[in-house]
């Protein structure tokens, strides 16, 4: 049964549905088909490593397994930091009020996106509050997990009329270069290029 997001802006929650946004759904897809000269439809095999082995779809898997070859069960895994300290999961989103914080244009737009969501109504649920915000323009974030994990993702609820999405990703790190920032040249005459030296045709 589905589960809603609940979404609590000045203390009111609104519990809310979110249903992805699909690229193939909005921009459509293509597949490509291959046939052999009999009009067999050609499958997709891998090469093992002998060089001469063909293994059919579904005849390979991944595996942990520790430095001595010995197999580990994924759930004996635990996820730590550089220093080796244990990262406390988090939970997932559906299972939490999730509180919702003014964000700044700049903040959404350093996102790296990974996902988008359409935002609607759980059920009867009543959240015209909720949108009436976004759609004055007011940009709302909060973190967010879809099942929980080692970390959240950033989140910014935005909207437009009577539409409201969720993007969730990544915020970027860039390193802002000035624009009169120079380099230091190396002036020695044996480094020197002069213009005649310069082949163009190598451009």
């Amino acid at each position: 049964m589905a589960r809603p997001l609940v979404l609590v802006l000045d203390g009111v929650e609104y519990p809310v549905g979110i249903t992805k946004v699909d690229r193939d759904k909005l921009y459509g897809r293509i597949e490509i088909e291959a046939f052999d000269e009999k009009g067999r439809e050609a499958e997709l095999r891998i090469l093992a490593a002998d060089g001469k082995t063909l293994i059919n779809k579904g005849g390979t898997a991944l595996a942990t397994i520790t430095d001595k070859g010995d197999s580990v069960d994924r759930n004996d895994l635990v996820p730590i930091t550089e220093d080796g300290d244990k990262i406390e999961s988090v939970p997932s989103s559906f299972n939490q009020n999730n509180i919702l914080a003014k964000a700044e244009v700049d903040d959404y737009l350093l996102q790296i996106v990974k996902s988008v969501y359409l935002v609607s109504p759980f059920e009867d649920a009543d959240i015209s509050g909720l949108l009436d915000q976004v759609s004055a323009g007011e940009i709302y974030g909060f973190p967010f997990s879809y099942r929980g994990g080692v970390e959240y993702d950033s989140a910014y609820l935005i909207g437009s009329g009577k539409d409201a999405f969720i993007v969730t990703g990544k915020q970027a790190e860039l390193d802002f270069i000035k624009l009169n920032e120079s380099s230091v040249l190396n002036n020695d005459e044996e480094d020197e290029i002069s213009v005649d030296d310069l082949s163009f045709d190598l451009m």
